[in-house]
């Protein structure tokens, strides 16, 4: 059974860091692009934060958080983080875990992140 576990939201000010960790079981995450998604508005649609590649060592970001936000894997691990820092109110919402190859892919439960004074 695949599970992927978030973990690391909270309540920050604007201006603060946060670091969001991915515990992935039942799969290597060695084998899968890792992605890190974020809901603002419940129901509407989840949008890509930033993506690891697991051939090539290529990474994506969105260009609102291109220069604040880094994606890294640990493999060894089965961990995916991302380090988020210079938040802002904006980035406030729900983040989800996401790994995907080919025809598979699956999601964990989310992670609340609030940025506010």
């Amino acid at each position: 059974q695949v599970q992927l576990v978030e973990s690391g939201g909270g309540l920050v000010q604007p201006g603060g860091s946060l670091r969001l960790s991915c515990a992935a079981s039942g799969l290597s995450v060695s084998n899968y692009a890792m992605s890190w998604y974020r809901q603002p508005v419940p129901g509407n649609q989840r949008e890509l934060v930033a993506r690891s590649h697991d051939v090539g060592g290529f990474t994506y970001y969105d260009n609102s958080v291109k220069g604040r936000f880094t994606i890294s894997r640990d493999n060894p691990k089965n961990m995916v983080y991302l380090q988020m820092t210079s938040l802002k109110p904006e980035d406030t919402a729900v983040y989800y875990c996401n790994a995907r190859s080919g025809v598979d892919e699956y999601w964990g439960q989310g992670t609340q992140v609030t940025v506010s004074s």
